[in-house]
């Protein structure tokens, strides 16, 4: 059960997020890295401190312009690391470089990153869980431990959690139809287990 529920909505910070984008589907290959990028400087923070700085991150890396980033050289690794508008952690910034590299290579492999996301949603005919995931994203990406990678995955409905039945939120995404749900009917009925983590809180 979400705790994020309970808080976020109306919040000046976390409210629009919680209503319109956690747990919800999602394409586009700014918007997942962005994602991705948001949750790795998450770790050892406040996710409202992320919030807070999204507008500067968005500046910092370009719009998350997968090419823009996996160009970047020294001189930008410097830049980013003097940026007061983002998290300056040098383990953090190279990690988001290096993950642009690796979405460019999934438009050869699958077409994209979300081509990829949907290719990998099933393991030995059933839905991947939490602990399947985390083990691809660390064969693929940098800095993806399991709440990252966790948090991640059901922030754009791969894992189930964001919600609690009973969020209005949880009923508009089961109305658009969720990537889990997806992964259960392609499973033939095999149900999604539920990431581990704990749930997002604006305290988090």
């Amino acid at each position: 059960m979400s705790g994020y529920c309970d808080i976020a909505p109306g919040h000046p910070v976390h409210g629009h997020y919680h209503d319109h984008e956690y747990g919800f589907p999602q394409r586009d290959e700014a918007e997942l890295f962005e994602r991705l990028i948001l949750e790795i400087n998450q770790a050892g923070l406040s996710w409202e401190t992320i919030l807070r700085k999204r507008e500067g991150f968005r500046r910092a890396y370009h719009g998350f312009d997968v090419d823009r980033v996996a160009g970047y050289g020294e001189a930008d690794r410097l830049r980013l690391l003097d940026d007061p508008g983002i998290i300056r952690n040098r383990l953090k910034v190279d990690a988001a470089i290096h993950n642009a590299g690796v979405v460019q290579g999934l438009r050869a492999s699958h077409g994209g990153f979300a081509q990829w996301l949907d290719a990998h949603q099933l393991l030995d005919g059933r839905p991947r869980d939490k602990a399947g995931w985390v083990k691809l994203f660390k064969r693929s990406f940098r800095f993806t431990g399991g709440e990252i990678t966790g948090e991640f995955l059901m922030s754009l409905s791969y894992l189930p959690g964001a919600h609690r039945d009973s969020c209005p939120a949880y009923r508009r995404i089961e109305a658009i139809g969720p990537y889990w749900r997806r992964a259960e009917r392609l499973a033939g009925g095999a149900t999604v287990a539920s990431a581990k983590t704990p749930r997002r809180t604006a305290a988090e």
